[in-house]
């Protein structure tokens, strides 16, 4: 044997390793350096009472419940045996106190979901609750003292095994509707319709309440961007998920083809937000014991599922998830909770959107990292400094109630704008209005839509304060409200950082207003036959109205020959398409946006 052959071999060999294995830890570093550079950095506070009182929690809702500008949160407990509820006032310097003696939290009840809107346009914020184990549910409408008022009637007594509920205005009067998923007993939905001050009548007609499936989440979205707000409900038990239609005449039609209708699993939320900024409601499925599911919409409800990108391949035990640009660059970012089904803590999962659609997954800080089991979940900004803060109810683990999560986002350069929104002919919680926003971000021209939404996930609601990433932009370049009702606003040119709230209708101070309010209405609608077109500010000579069928093709283009305030069609007219729905729009000849009203037509 050549020794010296032999000992050059080791040593090259040893050189070789050593020199690998350095340069193997330096790339790992800087790949570790990108994803910890990438991740948007939260700090967990750890003191004050919302942080350090043990409970078997479910919701985490944020809301501004006394009016005075600052978020304070609500979170439902929910063991066999009940619990009391847990509602935090926001001191406006970084903190919260425990909200005590009033009825709001002193229930004791086993509660799972909660849901908040201004249920009777007075001004303030009230709240339902769903109870599980076969009790009734609890709705409590808002004094506007401070105090809170347990109600009784229609809507509470719908005694079963409730998980979620989600106000939405499905006949678009002004008032907000009710849904509530049921995961057994009867197994039937419920949906409520809001007949003003506070009063309810059960629906009891349709599929939509008449369905039977172990549902869990739910959701109110204008998904196929028609106007009116749309309702999806997920399923666990290997159920496929349901889109119910709003058809713009107090129905829905139940829509059972496509891929985000036939992905059976067990689901236990959904959230909704436009992820790759094309203006339309893109939906993630937090499922159980099996990989989650993300679904790109590609127009009406076609959906396409995503199954490629990391969001979607990992395997986990997830309940609730919420959206939110954490890192304010202008696209939004994914949370997700994980729990039960195992005697080990989970992560939860954190996804950066990487801006062309897909995303990565981050290990790194602590809201990615911290072991606990976790339910709801959701963002809103709890200091006012334009970054989005998170909050995550705990379960009971082993035997032993935990204390929930509070993150706070510590920012980085980036600028925001954040719009609160007070409806007058929509609700005025403003719930499924949407907002659009252009910037140039990095160079680009960049629009982005937010969805005014009472609902995220399982157990879960985000500020309802619009809130919008700008990246290093300095302004808005437009600003456009689509109300609910179908009037539109649009502004030009808002600086970034700071909060605006724009009602219904009314000018803001220091905001350029480039299209006055166009109200829009049709009557009667729906209609047999001949339908009125109502514009509170005029027609204008050379207008043009344009009628579209239900897949969005035009049908028949009208120009307006002088200035009326009113305009009458037949829709006999147009019956050789064989339209029971149709989409009449008007088109300014100023140039400004157009505005588009759904129409049935009765056979």
């Amino acid at each position: 044997m050549d020794t010296a052959k032999w000992s050059w071999d080791i040593f090259s060999t040893k050189a070789f390793c050593t020199l690998y294995f350095r340069i193997m830890k330096s790339v790992i570093w800087l790949f570790l350096f990108f994803v910890s550079a990438k991740a948007q950095q939260f700090t967990k506070v750890t003191v004050g009472p919302f942080v350090n009182s043990p409970a078997d929690s479910r919701t985490i809702s944020w809301i501004d419940m006394n009016k005075d500008g600052f978020l304070d949160c609500y979170v439902t407990n929910g063991p066999s045996g009940g619990q009391n509820n847990f509602l935090y006032i926001n001191d406006g310097a970084g903190g919260f106190a425990a909200f005590s003696g009033d009825t709001i939290v002193k229930d004791g009840m086993p509660s799972d979901g909660a849901t908040w809107c201004d249920s009777d346009n007075d001004g303030d914020n009230d709240c339902y609750v769903a109870n599980w184990y076969n009790t009734n549910n609890l709705f409590y409408t808002n004094n506007g003292d401070g105090t809170f008022t347990a109600q009784n009637g229609t809507i509470i007594l719908s005694g079963g095994y409730c998980e979620v509920a989600a106000w939405g205005d499905y006949d678009n009067d002004g008032l907000n509707d009710l849904f509530v998923t049921n995961s057994a007993g009867t197994n039937k939905n419920l949906l409520f319709h809001n007949d003003g001050s506070n009063m309810f009548t059960k629906v009891t007609t349709g599929s939509i309440v008449n369905d039977i499936n172990d549902s869990r989440a739910c959701n109110w979205s204008d998904i196929d961007n028609d106007g009116d707000l749309d309702v999806f409900v997920c399923n666990e038990s290997n159920q496929n998920e349901v889109i119910y239609e709003n058809l713009g005449s107090g129905s829905f039609n139940k829509i059972s083809l496509g891929a985000l209708v036939n992905n059976g699993g067990k689901t236990m939320s959904s959230s909704w937000g436009d992820y790759d900024n094309d203006g339309d409601m893109d939906v993630f499925l937090a499922n159980d014991q099996s990989p989650n599911a993300l679904f790109r919409n590609d127009g009406g409800f076609s959906f396409t599922k995503i199954i490629t990108d990391t969001v979607s391949k990992t395997p986990g035990h997830s309940f609730g998830s919420s959206w939110s640009d954490i890192d304010n660059d202008g696209d939004i970012d994914l949370y997700v909770t994980n729990s039960f089904f195992s005697t080990s803590l989970y992560e939860n999962y954190l996804y950066m959107n990487n801006g062309d659609g897909t995303f990565q997954r981050t290990n790194s800080g602590t809201i990615a990292s911290h072991l606990d089991w976790s339910y709801g979940c959701a963002f809103g900004d709890y200091d006012n400094d334009g970054f989005q803060d998170l909050a995550v109810a705990t379960c009971r683990f082993n035997g032993s109630d935990r204390n929930n999560l509070l993150y706070h986002n510590d920012g980085n350069s980036n600028n925001h704008l954040t719009i609160s929104l007070v409806g007058t002919q929509t609700n005025r919680s403003a719930i499924g209005t949407k907002v659009r926003v252009r910037a140039v971000i990095n160079g680009v021209p960049t629009w982005q839509m937010r969805e005014v939404s009472s609902q995220t996930g399982q157990c879960g609601q985000n500020d309802m304060r619009v809130h919008f990433g700008l990246g290093t932009s300095t302004q808005v370049d437009s600003l456009k409200i689509e109300w609910l009702s179908g009037n539109s606003q649009l502004f030009t040119n808002i600086p970034a950082n700071q909060f605006i709230t724009i009602t219904e209708g009314q000018v803001v101070a220091g905001i350029h207003e480039n299209e006055a309010i166009s109200t829009l209405k049709v009557y009667p609608n729906p209609s047999k036959n001949k339908i009125n077109i109502i514009h509170s500010l005029s027609f204008q000579k050379g207008d043009k109205i344009v009628i579209a069928d239900s897949r969005g093709h035009e049908i028949s283009v009208l120009s307006v020959a002088k200035k009326t305030k009113q305009i009458e069609l037949e829709l006999d007219h147009y019956q050789e398409n064989s339209e029971s729905i149709y989409f009449i729009s008007l088109v300014p000849i100023s140039g400004n946006s157009k505005t588009t009203l759904k129409v049935l037509k009765l056979k």
